[in-house]
């Protein structure tokens, strides 16, 4: 299933290196999907002679180091979230060997009465080195490191990341649900310092059992688009795009690549968010509203350039950010933060 996305075919020339993938995918700042892009990856045929074979795969480049796995007791039937009232998580982190880890989802396939186990953003290089050079996307920037999710049947809490996502599917299926960054509002997020794992998730789309307390998500559900990988399949999620990810099957294998496929330099723009937080959040309405005309007019650029009226060569540091510009602004940052 396929609700209100854009389907390219793996062959499309648009995915053959990262600049054209950029400027012909990445700059319309929509989802898409692949369908079939990842199929002759290795580890996604291990996975279609069986689960165990896709375990064996792995297991033969298993570096040895110990990951923190999630497990999740029989009643929470994989829904990985906060207990009630936010006091903690329905789950337990425990260190394991990978070994051991993925014995445990094939122990689970046999037997649904025993805990789930999710072994997630899994850094490819660090544990599964062997196996890097085999599962490299052309679309995907040199260095960007391949992540595993790795797991029993699980529904991880609607989430957004800082970076662009290609996501393939490998094993088993995945559902996603996605929301667009302007939903924020309606989706309640939840706190951004006390984390599932590592982003702020939606508590609206994680309530099965308390529609009433979250009013505004009828608006966000309307707008929400759906779609169904099967292996080999793929998905582009541009930054900041709200998803729920479901994976169906009893086993299933995930792999995704993070990057800021924008980026002049290397500060996050999550940072100049959180920056903004503290310096902006808590002043009063016309103060803010004052900063939010500046803010666009610098940052936004409703009207193009902030100082296109000026010759090109006396715009200062603005006249060319990705050049010399960034790099003057961040020293001017640095020195204000250091007091001087």
């Amino acid at each position: 299933m396929t609700q209100g996305l854009r389907e390219w075919s793996a062959q499309d020339p648009a995915l053959s290196d990262p600049a054209r993938f950029r400027e012909t995918v990445a700059m319309a700042g929509e989802p898409v999907v692949i369908r079939g892009y990842a199929q002759d990856w290795p580890l996604g045929r291990a996975a279609q002679i069986s689960d165990l074979a896709a375990c064996d795969y792995l297991r033969r480049h298993d570096s040895g180091k110990r990951p923190q796995v999630m497990l999740g007791d029989p009643a929470i039937d994989g829904r990985y979230f906060y207990r009630d009232g936010l006091d903690g998580f329905n789950f337990e982190r425990v260190e394991m060997g990978i070994g051991e880890a993925l014995q445990r989802m094939l122990d689970r396939v046999a037997d649904p009465a025993l805990p789930s186990a999710y072994l997630g953003s899994l850094v490819a290089p660090a544990y599964l080195p062997g196996m890097v050079a085999q599962h490299q996307p052309a679309l995907v920037p040199q260095g960007v490191a391949m992540r595993l999710w790795i797991g029993n049947a699980s529904y991880v809490a609607c989430h957004y990341d800082a970076y662009e996502n290609f996501a393939c599917v490998l094993a088993g299926r995945r559902r996603f649900t996605l929301y667009p960054p302007d939903a924020i509002g309606d989706l309640y997020v939840g706190p951004i310092d006390f984390t599932l794992a590592g982003q702020p998730v939606s508590m609206a789309a994680g309530d099965r059992d308390h529609p009433e307390r979250y009013p505004r998500f009828a608006r966000a559900e309307s707008r929400k688009r759906v779609v169904d990988l099967e292996p080999g399949d793929a998905l582009y999620l541009p930054k900041l795009w709200w998803h729920q990810v479901e994976a169906t099957a009893p086993f299933n294998i995930m792999a995704n690549f993070w990057w800021d496929a924008f980026a002049i330099g290397p500060d996050a723009p999550m940072l100049a968010m959180l920056f903004a937080m503290i310096t902006l959040g808590e002043r009063p309405q016309a103060d803010r509203e004052a900063f939010r005309a500046y803010f666009d007019h610098f940052v936004f650029r409703p009207n193009g350039h902030p100082l296109a009226h000026l010759p090109e060569e006396k715009r200062g540091v603005l006249r060319d950010l990705a050049g010399g510009g960034y790099g003057q602004i961040r020293a001017m940052i640095m020195r204000a933060l250091r007091g001087q």
